[in-house]
């Protein structure tokens, strides 16, 4: 696609704040599902990279025989050019060989095949699966750099601060090499000026949060809030910190757009505290309550309901003191007091941290320290703590990650899985997903998964297998879903005198130090879900001799997608390396979508039976699969009202301007 498809000449940005409005892309939704279905996702044979690379081959002849001025004049040619005639085939694949040969000098690691071809993926506005360990990073320095020399400003956009401030250190020589400039957008660099030096140059690294906040605060300015605008910090000179949404590259972009895309981002600003008396009384009323009779919990759906009698229970206890005004507002009060109560569960959805309540991202387990619950929720579970309350967040602004992304005039992305959720990639951003083949064979080992009876059998299993590999000096990295899971695991391990390392969200800010020496012989690391994505574990010397790094599974994750997404860890770049997966009966993902009587049966039949008695293989992958299958179905249709009600309120608000 030619930038001249952009609402703005090539290299000149249109005056104003460029970025998208209306649907993304210009289908129809039926025609957009239809043509998902037939060509989303797609895979790419060798031979076609292979044919790829030898055309950049082609357009690289005497590059490398160039000396450094007149290396400057073909990249000063190739801008001009650029500039131009937009992103035209022929320009990306001359500004991919000047990228790699630029890479060669600068950083001494020229781009491999498949890196080409997922650079020439995004730079046609699409999402590259490449293998986890196959060097995304510097895949997206292509991209990139082609559309920064056309003049058009690039956000790459990443997991975390730790990751922005790596990618770019460690690229930023590539694009200096090529004339452009590098920046960095960090939390603990709030001010605007620092924020606005950093969008200003050609190629800012950003986290995805970051990005979308700065780009609420910049509505606001552009909505004339001139008062808000000052409490929000963003500079006495109220001007925008970004020049609009021009061209994002989504690394994760499976983790950012699908995982993340359950959790709205709201702005907000510090409000007046919950009336003690409303929450205390909410929780006083919710305690007193019985389960089963006056209200129901369904754990696993995470759902809770008020029965006819609890609705009847609640209506006969108003009296004058009443700090509810009003018999619908207490049954919502008392909902979500029970809700605190029997839902969220202390290290698993929050934690407790210098006295207040910190959030655990559940796709991430990571802390989000500056999130916030909402509808009363947080103080609910602050006096639930015994917690003082903290004055409750306004909210300003909001967005979810489904509309801000469309924005972008220019989308493109890369991960290691997004196979399964391609099509709905396709239908929300307009993606399509292309899977880029190994740049050498694989050699991971996939051990049949294992079902075991129940929770303590399988802890101990884990254990055992743990014991077993430690033994081999091979390094092991053991998934687990929550942190209550991870201390339980690294408990017993601690008891059976196996040294390890614990990384959870209580350590999130040693997240890349801790996983980048899990690949060292013998260590054993024990991690929250997603910790260390973007990190390369790099094995020691000796570890190809013992087998390689063994990644166990300890839990059902709530999508196929980040159970591979863990297994990815191991195994890269052609290294050896195995995966295995042991699940008890009572996962909870397990008792929330296989039926109770089949759980009891299998239950009984695994544990009446002799020792290491195992379900067949294709049954227990069968099983896990439907359970998986069912959550991820929920989170599609979570994310779909998400996406169906913020179009309403903008269809709503089309008069006055976007619904945030």
């Amino acid at each position: 696609m030619s930038s001249r498809a952009l609402p703005f000449r090539p290299g000149v940005a249109a005056g104003g704040y460029p970025e998208r409005r209306g649907e993304r892309p210009p289908l129809s939704r039926a025609l957009r599902s239809v043509v998902g279905w037939l060509r989303v996702p797609s895979r790419v044979r060798r031979a076609r990279v292979d044919a790829f690379a030898r055309r950049i081959d082609t357009c690289a002849a005497g590059l490398a025989d160039l000396d450094d001025a007149r290396f400057d004049a073909a990249v000063a040619e190739l801008r001009a050019a650029l500039r131009r005639e937009g992103l035209v085939p022929a320009k990306i694949c001359r500004g991919f060989a000047l990228v790699r040969e630029a890479a060669r000098r600068e950083l001494g690691t020229p781009h491999y095949d498949v890196q080409l071809y997922s650079g020439w993926v995004m730079a046609h506005q699409g999402l590259a699966e490449l293998e986890t360990g196959e060097g995304k990073t510097l895949a997206a320095t292509l991209p990139a750099a082609i559309a920064a020399l056309a003049g058009i400003p690039v956000h790459v956009v990443t997991a975390n601060d730790y990751l922005v401030e790596r990618d770019a250190e460690t690229m930023g020589p590539l694009y200096a090499r090529l004339g452009l400039t590098t920046g960095t957008v960090l939390e603990r660099e709030p001010e605007p000026e620092a924020r606005r030096a950093a969008y200003a140059c050609d190629v800012t690294y950003v986290t995805n949060k970051q990005v979308a906040f700065d780009y609420l605060r910049d509505r606001l300015i552009g909505a004339g809030t001139r008062s808000l605008s000052r409490e929000l910090g963003v500079g006495a000179s109220h001007a925008p910190v970004m020049r609009g949404l021009c061209f994002a590259i989504v690394d994760e972009a499976d983790s950012v757009l699908i995982d993340d895309a359950r959790t709205p981002l709201i702005l907000s600003r510090p409000g007046a505290p919950e009336d003690d008396a409303t929450v205390r009384a909410a929780l006083e009323l919710a305690r007193s309550l019985e389960a089963d009779t006056h209200y129901r919990v369904d754990a696993g759906r995470f759902e809770l309901e008020l029965t006819d009698e609890g609705h009847a229970l609640l209506a006969s206890v108003a009296d004058d003191e009443d700090p509810f005004t009003g018999e619908r507002r207490r049954a919502e009060w008392v909902q979500r007091a029970l809700c605190a109560e029997h839902l969220f569960e202390r290290d698993r959805h929050y934690l407790v941290n210098d006295g207040a309540i910190e959030i655990i991202d559940q796709p991430t387990g990571r802390r989000a320290p500056d999130r916030a619950f909402e509808g009363g929720m947080h103080a609910l579970i602050e006096m639930k703590e015994g917690l003082p309350l903290q004055p409750q967040r306004e909210t300003i602004a909001r967005i979810s990650y489904q509309s801000f992304f469309r924005r972008y005039l220019r989308l493109a992305g890369m991960t290691g899985t997004a196979r399964e959720v391609a099509r709905e990639i396709w239908n929300v951003y307009g993606l399509r997903s292309v899977t880029v083949p190994t740049r050498l064979p694989s050699q991971r080992a996939y051990t049949r998964l294992k079902l075991l009876p129940d929770s303590d059998a399988a802890w101990t299993a884990t254990v055992e297998r743990v014991l077993e590999l430690h033994r081999q000096r091979r390094p092991v990295l053991v998934g687990t879903a929550t942190l209550e899971a991870s201390e339980r695991l690294s408990g017993m391990l601690e008891l059976a005198g196996l040294p390890h390392q614990l990384l959870t969200a209580r350590q999130d800010a040693e997240e890349a130090q801790v996983i980048a020496r899990a690949g060292e012989p013998g260590r054993i690391t024990v991690a929250t879900r997603m910790a260390g994505r973007g990190t390369d574990i790099r094995l020691a010397p000796g570890v190809d001799e013992s087998g390689g790094l063994a990644v166990v599974a300890a839990e059902l994750s709530e999508a196929a997608r980040i159970d591979r997404q863990l297994f990815g860890r191991c195994a890269r770049q052609g290294s050896p390396g195995s995966c295995e997966q042991l699940v008890s009966l009572q996962d909870r993902l397990l008792e929330t979508w296989l039926p109770a009587r089949l759980r009891s049966a299998l239950a009984r039949w695994l544990g009446d039976g002799p020792a290491g008695r195992t379900l067949p293989p294709l049954l227990g992958l069968i099983l896990t699969r439907t359970a998986q299958l069912a959550e991820e179905s929920r989170g599609s249709r979570t994310r779909r009202r998400m996406l169906q009600s913020e179009r309403k309120l903008e269809e709503m608000l089309a008069f006055s301007g976007p619904g945030e």
